[in-house]
């Protein structure tokens, strides 16, 4: 099976399971509303994907990690939700439809987002796990989507924007937080679902944190030479914005050079674990070809 063929396969498993976790009648309809408004905009599901892949490598059911895979991508779902308002990136568009706060107002916006990561933890919490498995989850979640992984990531990126002299250090510290610490965290997680070995484990973070940035200067690039009907919002974007990005810091040439770069430690990571991980190389590849 190709890589798009997996994908559609963990969006399903992601997407069903998403559907039987959300209780509806435990809430306001119009967060409700508001909140699977950005849940089932699409996407391609590339964090519970990983988690999925690496049960999925290792001969462990997808089903472990269901409340995992519905948790990660609820709280990306809110990262975005936010990401888009308009004391951040302003922006009108995400994936083809009208933004959270455009659709709706900003107010629901924010409470929907503040729902998703919120119930986010109730949901891995309820998981029917060893204690030691749940609290481990829930301990890397936290570090991961928080002030020490992305939210503390966001903001550097944001303070960045019109600072002249922003290193590749710098730049590589935001993203390995703001873009990456939740794609190792899937990784990780699906590393204690399916009782890896340690060094496994090492290695899969490793994986992770090498592709979380090859993932961002993708990004970076699509936004100086993507198809703007494929992407699903305006390219430009983060000219518009003056952010600290890989093609503005190296050029798009050095910032392909630099995307290589990545994709080779990726691949590095991967010859070290102790079975073959076809899926994960599939997916390592989708990441860097894709197109929107």
């Amino acid at each position: 099976m190709s890589a798009q063929a997996y994908l559609q396969e963990w969006k399903q498993e992601v997407e069903t399971a998403t559907r039987r976790l959300i209780d509806a009648s435990s809430m306001p309809d119009r967060l409700f509303q508001s909140m699977t408004y950005s849940l089932e905009a699409g996407g391609k599901r590339i964090r519970p994907a990983l988690l999925y892949a690496v049960l999925d490598t290792y001969g462990r059911p997808r089903a472990l990690g269901h409340e995992a895979a519905v948790a990660l991508e609820m709280v990306h779902t809110y990262s975005l939700i936010h990401d888009d308002l308009p004391a951040m990136d302003d922006d009108d568009v995400r994936r083809g439809r009208p933004t959270n706060h455009r659709q709706f107002d900003e107010a629901t916006a924010i409470l929907a987002g503040d729902a998703l990561l919120t119930d986010a933890f109730r949901i891995l919490a309820h998981a029917e796990l060893e204690p030691v498995k749940s609290v481990a989850l829930i301990a890397r979640f936290s570090e991961a989507a928080g002030s020490a992984g992305m939210v503390g990531g966001q903001l550097d990126d944001m303070l960045a924007e019109k600072r002249a002299g922003v290193s590749l250090s710098t730049l590589q510290s935001i993203h390995e937080r703001k873009t990456g610490a939740l794609l190792v965290y899937a990784l990780e997680a699906g590393a204690i679902l399916a009782d890896t070995p340690l060094a496994d484990r090492q290695a899969l973070v490793r994986f992770g944190k090498h592709l979380g940035v090859a993932f961002q200067i993708q990004d970076d690039i699509l936004d100086v030479e993507g198809d703007e009907a494929l992407i699903g919002k305006r390219v430009g974007s983060d000219e518009g914005n003056d952010k600290a990005t890989y093609p503005k810091l190296l050029g798009l040439d050095g910032a392909k050079q630099a995307l290589e770069r990545e994709v080779t430690e990726s691949e590095a990571a991967l010859a070290e674990l102790s079975v073959e991980a076809p899926r994960l190389r599939e997916l390592l590849d989708f990441v860097v070809q894709r197109n929107h």
